[in-house]
């Protein structure tokens, strides 16, 4: 009888979740009836020691719309562990009665249309290891419950309407490995009470409203893989031994922040290091000369920064690179780099896709050469002061689709044929003595033979 009860109990809860989906045009719940047992039905997993109770629910990725039924709760709280119903068009308030399931080891709303606030009785949930809630509408503060979550391992409540600061408690989860808050609306500063969290390999703040510096206990978390503080208000330096305290360091993307000083020369010191992105701040001095040694480096964003001394020899800092054989792309645009782009320059990983100089001070004309780099998408070398003709060898690259040298002192014909058919975007505009027969490139016909010869 007790069997019975129970297995009828579960029945009628998917049953009160079904009855609330408005849409199923996949039509998973179709075999939600009564011509099956409930533990065949799609997307419901039962348990082998308890082989009539529910033990997962999962319902991924089938564009059902409608709200959560607060009656899933109702599943008998010994039996259900796994809820994933990410990737839906599920809408209206997080049920306060989830706080019920106190098996319940993974909750994954993620990618959803939730709204309202992350319910504090979820921490009644103390075995919780998951919770995802991203890309969703959210609102309200974190809880500051959530730090009594001792086995939690993943929080991602990125994307969603979240206000506040960041509560000083979740440096309280002990067993965090991913810590993912990013395109909010929080403010105030990171407290340093997350570099508590010993076992962090994901931090993920960006797009928020955060101050203050950076906590100098989460530079000491070894374990950190990604840090992501993009898009932030966030101010200071970065310490000098930043490459020896984060040895693991995969992804580093701090732009777009108000961060000052030089590069640390200990960066390469992170072997490991594939993403590189200090873009949009007040950093200055020279680019380290042995950023060459981040062999795995794919992406370097040094762009809208004040690197470089005017002086001759700036541009010499980026033969190293010449060294990171899989770079795919490479800005340093306004910045204040002076001198000739080094004829080591084409030298560079011959999977490099975007090479961004344009608005420095760079002198002298394009490297013999250029035309090695055959991958090449985007070249921008606008708004400098160089010189020379454009060279006919870059018709080599064939994949070119959009070169910039705009504002620059080129000189002479400019040859089309051969060279810009393929590229679908091209501006040579403010080279006074460049002329060409194209009027997209609004350049002045070039005179003839005999008119040269005339003169």
């Amino acid at each position: 009888m007790i069997n019975d009860l129970a297995n009828a109990t579960d029945a009628l809860a998917l049953l009160a979740f079904k009855q609330q989906i408005r849409r199923d045009p996949v039509h998973p719940l179709g075999t939600w009836n009564d011509s099956l047992p409930f533990c065949q039905w799609q997307g419901i997993t039962c348990g082998r020691h308890h082989p009539h109770r529910v033990v997962a629910k999962n319902l991924t990725g089938l564009q059902l719309v409608g709200p959560l039924s607060p009656f899933i709760a109702n599943l008998f709280t010994p039996f259900l562990r796994v809820i994933d119903l990410s990737d839906n068009e599920l809408h209206g308030q997080i049920p306060q009665e989830f706080g019920r399931l106190f098996r319940l080891r993974d909750l994954n709303l993620s990618y959803n249309a939730m709204t309202g606030e992350i319910p504090a009785k979820l921490t009644y949930c103390w075995r919780l290891r998951i919770i995802s809630f991203s890309f969703n509408k959210l609102a309200g503060k974190i809880p500051i419950e959530i730090g009594s979550l001792s086995r939690l391992k993943r929080l991602f409540i990125a994307s969603n309407y979240l206000t506040g600061s960041i509560p000083t408690s979740l440096g309280n989860l002990s067993s965090l490995t991913l810590f993912s808050i990013g395109s909010n609306e929080l403010e105030g500063n990171i407290p340093k009470q997350l570099g508590q969290l010993r076992n962090l390999y994901y931090f993920l703040t960006y797009e928020n409203k955060l101050s203050g510096t950076i906590p100098p206990t989460l530079f000491n978390l070894s374990s950190i893989a990604v840090i992501s503080v993009s898009a932030n208000q966030l101010s200071g330096s970065l310490p000098p031994n930043l490459g020896v305290t984060l040895p693991n360091l995969v992804e580093f993307y701090v732009g777009g922040n108000q961060f000052t000083g030089p590069i640390p020369i200990s960066m390469s010191n992170a072997s490991r290091l594939e993403q590189l992105d200090l873009g949009s701040n007040q950093f200055s001095g020279s680019i380290p000369t042995n950023l060459g040694r981040l062999g795995g480096l794919l992406r370097l964003n040094l762009e809208d920064n004040l690197f470089g001394s005017g002086e001759a020899d700036d541009m010499t800092s980026l033969s190293s690179l010449t060294n990171c054989s899989f770079l795919e792309k490479l800005s340093v645009v306004h910045n204040q780099l002076a001198g000739a782009l080094p004829s080591s320059l084409t030298n560079l990983s011959t999977n490099l896709e975007s090479l961004h100089l344009s608005e420095n001070q760079i002198t002298g004309s394009i490297p013999t050469g250029i035309d090695n780099l055959f991958n090449l998408i985007y070249l921008g070398m606008s708004f400098n002061l160089m010189t020379g003709q454009i060279p006919e060898y870059i018709k080599k690259l064939p994949y070119l689709q959009y070169l910039n040298l705009s504002y620059n002192d080129f000189e002479g014909q400019v040859p089309q044929e051969g060279i810009f058919k393929n590229t679908s975007a091209v501006s040579v505009i403010g080279n006074r003595k460049l002329c060409g027969g194209s009027p997209a490139l609004l350049l002045p016909t070039c005179p003839s033979q005999d008119s040269k010869k005339q003169r």
